[in-house]
């Protein structure tokens, strides 16, 4: 039986998708250099399954999130 979650519980778990949002964008900015591949590999993988698991949990299809990423580029809220 899926636990229903409390108002308290959606805002952080929305601000922890921000956040790994956030955390990718200023790694893709950066630019990585050769040494610091791997860390941004394992930070790539947990950013990924982090997403992953908010997905399921909100269940968000991969449309839908595309949607939403492409509003807020559109609207220069990310860049």
């Amino acid at each position: 039986m899926p636990r229903t979650m409390n108002e308290r519980e959606k805002i952080r778990k929305f601000r922890e998708l921000d956040d790994a949002f956030a955390e990718a964008l200023r790694e893709l900015d950066g630019g990585p250099s050769r040494s610091e591949q791997v860390s941004v590999d394992q930070k790539d993988s947990d950013f990924k399954d982090r997403l992953q698991h908010l997905m399921q949990e909100y269940a968000l299809s991969q449309r839908c999130v595309h949607k939403m990423l492409s509003t807020l580029m559109e609207y220069k809220k990310i860049f």
